[in-house]
């Protein structure tokens, strides 16, 4: 069995680690490279990293920070933001960066996904999904969850699948920032539906929601994603895992 995956997220604003509430109000946290540095001695399975102020002129500087990075974690990293080209792609994988991740880009252009997957292979390729639950549709939206687009969540992501995707990093608009839990049934519903692998992001608050959603008998996602409750020391990376392993869990100590 494949073990289960404990990925924190940094979102970087100016080449600082920032958090705020539907990216307003942001404040600093820390230095993205030293905040990586921990993790990873923490145990971390892997690390997202997104550029939220990204920008042409910032681009240069994104890749700097992600050469930064590269130097001084040894556990895979992803990094998004902005990323609308293959050669925005490649400056990224080139700087160090394992796998690139794209959302509104793919849904203005989904062979975005193929054209990428063809250069450097699925395994490198995330296509996050932002959706909202719209009477009972599961409504995919971009810019942050600010528009609507007339893509539903599980039919795009199998095409995204087919596309040549290598996992779907899905967050549920409607639990982001709630700190309630994940949407499980919908993660549990990816994974029984999809051949690869399924990261969960949105809502968690606790230990408790990482089992839940991690879980066979609940979300069943591959990996789970969360921010605040790494940055402020809520939950410790080394003590969810010893939870999660007594609980029959598979992941890596």
């Amino acid at each position: 069995m494949l073990t289960k995956r404990i990925i924190p997220c940094l979102d970087i604003k100016d080449g600082r680690t920032v958090k705020g509430i539907n990216f307003l109000e942001l404040k600093s946290v820390g230095d993205p490279v030293e905040m990586a540095a921990a993790y990873s001695g923490q145990g971390a399975d892997e690390l997202v990293f997104l550029d939220i102020s990204a920008t042409i002129e910032g681009r240069k500087a994104f890749s700097e920070l992600v050469e930064r990075i590269a130097l001084r974690i040894n556990i895979p990293f992803t990094v998004g933001g902005g990323i609308s080209t293959v050669d925005d792609a490649a400056v990224l994988l080139r700087a160090g960066a394992d796998k690139v991740s794209i959302n509104s880009a793919a849904v203005r252009n989904p062979f975005l996904i193929s054209d990428i997957a063809s250069r450097f292979g699925a395994q490198c390729v995330v296509v996050a999904i932002d959706a909202k639950n719209v009477d009972g549709v599961w409504k995919v939206t971009t810019h942050g969850g600010s528009r609507f687009s007339d893509l539903e969540l599980f039919s795009w992501a199998r095409r995204a699948e087919s596309l040549g995707a290598g996992e779907i990093l899905f967050t549920s608009m409607d639990h982001d920032g709630t700190c309630s839990g994940y949407a499980c049934a919908e993660y549990s519903r990816l994974s029984q539906m999809l051949g690869i692998p399924v990261i969960a992001s949105g809502g968690a608050g606790n230990a408790d929601h990482i089992m839940e959603v991690l879980s066979p008998s609940g979300g069943n996602a591959d990996a789970a994603l969360a921010a605040s409750i790494f940055h402020y020391g809520d939950v410790r990376i080394p003590d969810l895992k010893r939870k999660l392993e007594g609980c029959g869990i598979p992941i890596r100590m």
